[in-house]
């Protein structure tokens, strides 16, 4: 996740980190490149290369950034739903420390949070796609067994063990939902319809500016390349909330917020650093 201030109005043209420009250059310059080939050759056989109403290209261009922003709506609610998850997940781990304060300074309620920590962790791998030996839900299945084990021995009541599960629950649920998204991309048709006609638009963008603009056309139709190859390479990240992508979801970030606040809890001095931005991404 990219953290940084807004630059100046001057710094916003020479800012890389955090920007598409470093998905995209290609695609720009072979849009610009395409420019200046059809001004030269329309220059110079104006017969065989003509110019084209740009009048159609405004049509399509208002219904291409329509679907677009369709997209890009329904990647970023994937993006923030995942955000949700993850507050919801942090939240529960911060419900437990509370709700086993019953347990205070027994060992089961050292390992049954210690537990919830591994979780954590476990969580942020498998859903970068780096699992360890051992999963999450092995972790949680650990936790319950705890719980279930003080119940049995009446060293928690009823009511208790049923919050204690409950909220267990809620973790399970969490990750449910963070795997969900992650396994079920935008379905493919959909995104595909939209490369295809972003490419073939942009690629057939020169041709009606060439008369009106001459050779200000390259520059025209990179900056237009730029605005839908842009949201089009957004889209694609915002899609992926828990890749490696620079404006990813820091989940190494959340689940080390869940330790210091259970280890912290414990009264445990080691507490790990909260991971802080390198070159404005957090991870």
């Amino acid at each position: 996740m990219i953290l940084r201030k807004r630059p100046g109005i001057f710094g916003l043209f020479f800012v890389l980190r955090g920007s598409v420009i470093q998905v995209i250059w290609k695609q720009l310059v072979a849009v610009m490149l395409i420019a200046v080939a059809v001004v030269w050759a329309h220059q110079r056989m104006p017969g065989t290369v003509p110019a084209l109403d740009f009048a159609p290209f405004g049509l399509i261009g208002i219904a291409l950034s329509v679907f677009l922003s369709f997209r890009n709506g329904a990647c970023y609610d994937r993006w923030w739903e995942a955000r949700r998850l993850w507050g919801l997940m942090i939240q529960t781990a911060r419900d437990l420390l509370r709700q086993t304060v019953v347990l205070d300074g027994t060992p089961e309620r050292r390992r049954l949070l210690l537990a919830v920590v591994a979780y954590g962790h476990r969580a942020a791998r498998q859903l970068r796609g780096r699992p360890g030996e051992e999963s999450a839900d092995a972790a949680l299945t650990e936790a319950g067994r705890i719980v279930s084990g003080l119940e049995r021995e009446g060293r928690l009541t009823g009511t208790e063990a049923l919050v204690l599960h409950e909220s267990l629950s809620r973790m399970a649920a969490a990750l449910l939902g963070c795997e969900r998204l992650a396994n079920t991309p935008v379905p493919f048709a959909y995104t595909l319809l939209l490369h295809r006609t972003a490419y073939i638009y942009c690629t057939i963008l020169p041709f009606g500016f060439v008369d009106e603009l001459g050779w200000v056309t390259p520059f025209a139709a990179g900056l237009i390349a730029y605005a839908f190859f842009g949201l089009d390479a957004l889209a694609d990240e915002l899609e992926t909330p828990f890749s490696d992508d620079q404006n990813a979801m820091p989940l190494t970030a959340y689940a080390t917020a869940i330790e210091i606040a259970l280890r912290g809890g414990l009264g445990d001095t080691d507490l790990p650093q909260m991971p802080r931005p390198v070159n404005f991404v957090l991870s």
